[in-house]
């Protein structure tokens, strides 16, 4: 396979060329990213502890009243949890793939997700896959990501997966005085 971005990605509009996005911009698009979604989790994880029975409450008060199966029970998890901590992130993550080709963090770099063989959109079937690529490579103890960094295409498992690059417009530099060969 070529190592060169497809020459037909989104972005090409403007003439210029495009690169593929390492690990580090990819990383710290990753930050941004955990920035936003990381209040929204919050609010609503803390909507669902005020809707829910005030156990601490009753603790603090008379604390030899709570049997330890009810504690247990307020401690493990329930499935709004998963709904709040798995799902919302999933959903708000994919809609903007699919709106935008790209989240909020990859945005600010100018960087667009494209299918690696065609440079155009990628379906949403892809997106999925490429999401839940993402538990490819963290399972794999984050090899998945660090595999950016090496890779010729800057692909880590979840883009492999999906068949997906992440590209941007290579940045053109000019000196004063010299024009641009």
């Amino acid at each position: 396979m070529s190592a060169r971005p497809p020459a037909s990605a989104a972005g090409t509009a403007t003439g210029g060329e495009l690169e593929y996005v390492g690990f580090w911009p990819r990383l710290a698009a990753q930050v941004v990213d955990s920035l936003w979604l990381t209040p929204i989790i919050m609010v609503l994880g803390w909507k669902l502890v005020q809707a829910g029975p005030d156990l601490s409450e009753q603790l603090l008060r008379d604390p030899a009243s709570i049997s330890v199966t009810a504690l247990m029970s307020e401690m493990a998890p329930s499935p709004l949890d998963f709904v709040i901590q798995y799902l919302v992130p999933a959903i708000l993550i994919l809609v903007f793939w699919m709106l935008k080709n790209a989240t909020p963090g990859k945005m600010l770099l100018h960087a667009k997700i494209v299918d690696a063989t065609t440079g155009e959109a990628p379906t949403r079937g892809q997106l999925v896959i490429r999401y839940l690529g993402y538990y490819v490579s963290i399972l794999t103890f984050f090899l998945g990501f660090l595999w950016i960094a090496v890779d010729p295409r800057k692909q880590g498992f979840h883009d492999k997966l999906a068949n997906t690059v992440v590209v941007r417009p290579k940045p053109v530099v000019s000196f004063p005085g010299r024009s641009p060969r």
